[in-house]
């Protein structure tokens, strides 16, 4: 039968083509879109608003350009970059390598983890336990036959081949059953590979040796004893419940063949080309690659922290089965639903339709699939909207590894695969893999943290400007000083990438939500406004600031708002970091307090330095406004934090 080599075309020209986007970058597009579309709103209202108000439209368009500047979080490049550094520094400790900075915030957001079992769950030490006849008796001349094959192998030596030239003790210069005349690599489609030698006879024997549903289809003979004899379908059955019950007991089940060839069919043809069919079965091989001692603790703790797990595997289904039994991936059977499926069995449903995205949903072990594949359903996942993992070392795991948000692969994985993977593992552990989940966690945790305090503060900001500019005869504050506020409150963040996270945020595949955020900003955002509401109020009734007539009234109404404005902003760091009681419940990191609180006393200080204060056309406060501040900041913790507990109760989440 001759072999399909369009699979084979198709795997380099996907490996060829441009990454798909992962969940981060599409998270951080989504964001962008949102923020462009708050400033391509509210500019132009503030435009109109002050122009109208003060009539002088120059100035209203300054006025606007810097709401636009402060509605932007222009620290966001620096403290996405300086989390990721931190994340990968942290993953480097634990023996976790990271190549793409994004890939950590998928770590992070992973729902599903999708993982190659050999070298991966398995610990990758392939011993050769049976060489069997068809009849299950062992027999030296099976392994004779599969160790001319692999010995004649030419390039790196796959695992099974490895397997059978360590567990031989026959001379290396030994010509086994012939020299060799030509050979058919193996390859994941066909899952087999034979070579051509000439026997001391002068005959040419081709040997195939390969998974045993694909060789035993090609065969229409078997070897009983010295005789070869038709492979009826009685001895069909009989020789596919053989291997079942090795599958179950855990062993990899290798067919060899044979088969005579004439030197005219290896003339001038492709001995690719259909020369591995009309075979002998001459016996079967066994091999046991036992699961590593940690990954059954592994996979538990992933469970727990939401990720689920599947197999995507090459290997029998038989087999894939009893090492996912003996994990205990799969603890009870699901009447309704498939868990375990075979590549074949998958490529009789059409890519895309709702049962090929159902059986992907629910199947959690995948046995017998091709390289292609793999990637087909890593694409389904995310598609779902799912953010997938891919665990793997092979060669076959490439394309998965590439289109997966987070591709995994070993120090050890051959070169192709380390090469398409975003993180290396130095060592095959699966724990590190907790390790990196927990580490992503906290990473997009604090850069979350970040946006939503800024975005939500600028936001409040420019609607207090807003209603302000409806209601003063002047402007809130000058275009400098709101830059400069915005530009201290940004400063007091700096430290958020060492900060910490709450346990209860760990438990969850977090992920970029726009939605949420646009949310967020649109509770938190009013929320803040009322405490600046409160100081136009006491500036207005109490300090009488209701003209422009007075210069030094204005700046002292100026001075008032900066003043609140820079200390509420920087006090909500610690009031938003947190879905707890802060302070009580829950206390930030000491690089975050000490950067919070030099801003605060820096911030303070302004108005009372005259070479600071005069260019920012700042004056020193009124002294009774010391206490109605404090008062503010007092009230403005109460506030918030009652927001907080009602906006968890109304969504159900906070960060």
């Amino acid at each position: 039968q001759p072999r399909s080599s369009g699979p084979r075309r198709q795997e380099p020209i996907q490996l060829n083509k441009k990454r798909p986007l992962n969940s981060f970058q599409k998270g951080i597009r989504n964001v962008t879109y949102m923020m462009m579309g708050f400033m391509a709103v509210m500019v132009p209202v503030v435009l109109i608003v002050s122009g109208k108000v003060t009539h002088n439209w120059a100035q209203a368009a300054l006025f606007s350009v810097s709401v636009a500047v402060g509605l932007v979080p222009e620290m966001l490049p620096a403290i996405v970059n300086a989390n990721l550094a931190r994340g990968a520094f942290a993953l480097a400790k634990k023996k976790a390598i990271v190549k793409r900075l994004d890939s950590i915030q998928n770590l992070g957001g992973m729902s599903t983890l999708c993982s190659d079992k050999t070298g991966t769950l398995t610990k990758d030490e392939i011993a050769l336990c049976h060489h069997v006849d068809p009849s299950g008796e062992k027999k030296q001349e099976v392994f004779q036959l599969a160790w001319t094959n692999a010995s004649n192998q030419s390039g790196k030596k796959n695992s099974i081949d490895s397997a059978i030239l360590e567990h031989s003790s026959i001379d290396k210069n030994d010509p086994g059953y012939g020299t060799k005349v030509a050979e058919i690599p193996f390859n994941f489609e066909t899952r087999r590979s034979s070579c051509i030698v000439r026997t001391p006879t002068n005959k040419l024997l081709l040997i195939c040796k390969g998974a045993f549903e694909e060789v035993s289809l090609l065969c229409t003979h078997v070897r009983a004893g010295d005789t070869v004899v038709v492979l009826d379908s009685n001895r069909r059955q009989e020789l596919i419940k053989r291997a079942a019950a090795f599958n179950a007991d855990g062993y990899r089940v290798i067919a060899v063949a044979t088969r005579e060839i004439m030197d005219h069919d290896t003339n001038d043809v492709d001995p690719s080309e259909g020369l591995d069919s009309n075979m002998i079965v001459e016996g079967l091989l066994t091999f046991l690659d036992p699961p590593k001692d940690d990954a059954k603790a592994s996979i538990q703790r992933l469970q727990e922290l939401g990720v689920e797990v599947k197999v995507l595997t090459g290997d029998n289904l038989g087999v894939a089965l009893k090492v996912c039994r003996t994990l205990e991936l799969i603890k009870e059977v699901d009447e309704e639903e498939i868990q375990a499926i075979t590549g074949p069995d998958l490529a009789k449903i059409e890519e895309g339709t709702p049962e090929f995205l159902r059986v992907v949903k629910h199947c959690k072990i995948f046995a017998k699939l091709t390289p292609s594949q793999k990637g087909q359903v890593i694409m389904s996942l995310k598609g779902a909207g799912e953010v997938v993992g891919m665990l793997g070392d092979g060669i076959n795991d490439c394309v998965a590894l590439r289109f997966a948000d987070a591709g995994i692969s070993v120090d050890s994985g051959v070169n192709v695969a380390k090469d398409c993977a975003d993180v290396i593992l130095t060592q095959k552990s699966l724990s590190i893999i907790v390790d990196c989940v927990t580490t992503g966690r906290i990473t997009q945790g604090n850069t979350i943290k970040y946006i939503k305090m800024v975005a939500s503060s600028n936001f409040g900001n420019v609607f207090t400007i807003l209603i302000g500019s409806c209601w003063l005869p002047y402007d809130p504050m000058t275009a400098l000083q709101i830059l400069i506020q915005n530009l201290l409150y940004d400063m007091s963040q700096i430290a958020i990438p060492w900060d910490r996270m709450d346990p209860e945020y760990l438990t969850t595949p977090q992920r970029w939500d726009a939605r949420d955020l646009f949310r967020f900003i649109l509770v938190l955002g009013p929320t803040s406004s009322t405490i600046d509401m409160c100081t136009f109020a006491v500036d207005w009734f109490y300090y009488g600031v209701r003209s422009t007539a007075d210069a030094h009234a204005v700046k002292l109404a100026h001075t008032h708002w900066f003043l609140e404005g820079l200390l509420t902003q920087t006090l909500i760091v610690h009031l938003l970091r947190t879905a707890k009681i802060p302070v009580l419940q829950s206390r930030a990191a000491r690089p975050l307090v000490l950067s919070t609180l030099v801003i605060m006393v820096v911030g303070f200080a302004i108005p009372f330095i005259p070479p600071f204060a005069n260019p920012l056309q700042l004056v020193r406060p009124k002294a009774s406004f010391i206490g109605i501040l404090a008062a503010e900041l007092a009230f403005y913790c109460v506030e918030v934090q009652l927001v907080k507990m009602l906006y968890i109760r109304l969504f159900g989440r906070w960060l």
